[in-house]
């Protein structure tokens, strides 16, 4: 037998295998151990089965509310069948002869294994699997039943679209999976599943196209996953804030979505995508900075459409992130810069309001804010009221009363309004927290400091990374063939070249589209 070195031993202790002890020949012994490490838990099924010469006893184990109990019915029907049994009792007269019958009996059912130590046999459980354990055999077959009840597939929340396909993901990780399948019917989909925390032991799948994906980036990906070390992962969300290169950077270097085909028009585009069981939002890498205002949606109309809507939501990202700073700095600083009968005007407006412009401009926003916020986190019915009296009434009733402007209602308004047409939440919220840092440099040094973070911006998004690729890529570094996909979108039969950016190694047999010719990556 080899000697385990130091470090085998340290990661078999990580994965809980050192002290796990074997399955025991005796199935009472076993079940009471069960029971004993689940708390004796009510939701434990156990249903013992003897068969009609008293020769074998066996019992199967399942959880129940995590396993699909017509499944559960046929697999025991099958592998447990021992009238059937008992017809070959003469070939099959020891215990391991009776097993060998039961395991090839349940291959009929589906996904089968032979599991041998109590660690397995609990996490298979807890997988909802369900177990079979024979009196006198220290293994026991462990088939694949997992279901139960699950959220049926419903039009997205978060990614709604007018034109295209209106299912999106579930909080069930099979479900989720063969939503990209039905879009991706190519052998090159493949998939890898490997298990995050500790305690919550979440599955999660690897989703990539041979071929497509760069494999130095699978690599790197595949590493980061390794490197995690916690006791859980209840969403996306923990991995994402784990794996992302830049943690203190208020922009998202990982894409999330809950569209199917969001998803594969990214592996499509060699993109690497990652899902997590009991959780709708599937992650995306690499992301770049652009991918967060393009929506599928983009490319389901004509291009002239989509371009437009393209450049209306990059104004908007502007409005949204300096139209507040710009107001306060032009009214403190720069007066020359505003119309004279505009600016008596405004001057005439903010006669009694006893705050300076950079007070007024939070308290709106701030107010806007938790109107937001709460409108949110309200049953949907209350909280489009509390939309309307927050944003109407309160408005009204706070330029009656002196405390704002009317001018200033209209910038917080359409600021407010403009970052909804950021199609990623978690952009548009780097954008919101962003609009206050910017709105209080404006305060103190006018365009000059507005100019000043501008920069800063720029540089700070020129220098991240998503995987290896430039977040601002094919802006900066600048690509010139791969500008057809950014700002505008050109028609569908002048975009048949992949991006060079992403470095796909190969085309996938049988496809049309192309790698550049120029990519310094390819083989």
């Amino acid at each position: 037998m080899p000697k385990q070195t130091k470090e085998s031993k340290t990661a078999e202790m990580a994965n809980g295998k050192e002290q796990s002890p074997p399955i025991f020949e005796n199935i009472e012994e076993n079940l009471n151990q069960i029971q004993s490490k689940l708390g004796n838990s009510p939701d434990l099924i156990i249903r013992y089965y003897e068969s009609l010469d008293h020769a074998n006893y066996a019992a199967a184990v399942y959880i129940n509310g995590l396993i699909d109990m017509e499944r559960v019915e046929d697999y025991i029907t099958h592998a447990l069948s021992f009238d059937s049994l008992q017809e070959k009792a003469e070939s099959a007269a020891t215990a391991l002869e009776r097993f060998s019958f039961a395991k090839g009996k349940a291959l009929s059912i589906g996904k089968e294994k032979i599991v041998e130590d109590q660690n397995s046999l609990l996490e298979g459980l807890l997988s909802g699997d369900t177990m079979i354990l024979f009196q006198g055999l220290t293994k026991a077959i462990s088939v694949s039943t997992s279901g139960g009840e699950g959220r049926a597939v419903t039009e997205a929340t978060t990614q709604v679209n007018i034109r295209g396909p209106k299912d999106s993901f579930t909080e069930s990780l099979s479900t989720n999976l063969s939503l990209v399948r039905k879009r991706i019917k190519n052998p090159n989909l493949w998939i890898e599943t490997l298990t995050i925390g500790a305690v919550t032991k979440t599955d999660v799948s690897i989703v990539h196209i041979h071929g497509l994906a760069n494999e130095a980036m699978l690599q790197e990906f595949r590493k980061k996953l390794s490197e995690i070390h916690v006791d859980s992962i209840l969403e996306s969300g923990y991995i994402e804030q784990l794996i992302e290169e830049n943690k203190y950077s208020p922009f998202p270097t990982i894409f999330n979505t809950e569209r199917p085909d969001s998803v594969a028009g990214n592996l499509l585009e060699g993109r690497i995508a990652l899902f997590v069981d009991g959780t709708p939002f599937v992650l995306i890498t690499p992301a770049t900075f652009f991918m967060f205002f393009h929506t599928v949606e983009d490319y389901y109309q004509r291009y002239d459409v989509s371009s437009l809507i393209r450049l209306l939501r990059f104004m908007c990202l502007i409005v949204s992130l300096f139209g507040p700073a710009i107001f306060v700095a032009a009214l403190n600083f720069h007066q020359e810069m505003i119309p004279t009968p505009l600016l008596i005007n405004l001057a005439s407006q903010r006669e009694g309001v006893p705050f300076p412009v950079v007070i007024e401009v939070l308290l709106l926003e701030v107010t806007f804010e938790i109107i937001r916020e709460a409108g949110i986190r309200m049953p949907s019915p209350i909280g489009q009221t509390v939309s309307i009296i927050g944003g109407l009434v309160l408005g009204q009733a706070a330029v009656q009363a002196g405390i704002v402007s009317p001018a200033m209602v209209i910038v917080v308004s359409l600021t407010g309004i403009s970052s909804f047409a950021t199609p990623a939440f978690n952009m548009a919220l780097s954008i919101r927290l962003l609009r206050f840092v910017i709105t209080f440099v404006s305060a103190y040094m006018g365009l000059y400091g507005i100019a000043i973070v501008g920069l800063i911006l720029i540089a700070h998004l020129c220098s991240l990374r998503s995987l290896g690729v430039p977040y601002m890529s094919p802006v900066a570094p600048f690509a010139a063939g791969d500008q057809k996909d950014i700002f505008l979108r050109a028609p569908l039969h002048f975009m048949k070249i992949r991006r060079r950016l992403l470095n796909p190694k190969s085309s996938v047999p049988g496809t049309t589209t192309q790698i550049r010719k120029d990519n310094p990556h390819e083989n």
